[in-house]
């Protein structure tokens, strides 16, 4: 396992030799939800009790949690790129963003 999964959050998981202790934090939101444990299970209870947490914050704030990975990103590169990408996109008669969209699934597929 390589990530940690619950209620449509992720959650990294990292080791710190100096604390020996196992930690993350969930990805794909701006704020910060961290969580820790000394053995996996520990780490797992953790993260559903932070991701469980923020959301009973939220509720009780009247505030809309963040929603993770939206679909939506900006992403640079260089003109020439840039270029060459909306070239191909318009001779495969598809919008840019198809074309990146299409790029980007080939090569997630192939790890």
């Amino acid at each position: 396992m390589k990530n940690l999964e619950y209620k449509g959050y992720t959650g990294s998981i990292e080791y710190s030799p100096e604390d020996s202790l196992l930690y993350g934090k969930v990805l794909g939101i701006q704020g910060l939800i961290s969580y820790e444990g000394e053995t996996g299970r520990d780490l797992e209870k953790d993260f559903h009790e932070a991701i469980d947490t923020y959301l009973a914050d939220c509720e009780a704030n009247g505030v809309k949690p963040e929603k993770p990975f939206k679909g939506s990103f900006n992403v640079r590169v260089s003109p020439s790129l840039h270029q060459k990408a909306a070239l191909l996109a318009k001779e495969a008669k598809v919008s840019l963003n198809n074309f990146v969209a299409e790029a980007i699934r080939l090569r997630v597929q192939k790890s």
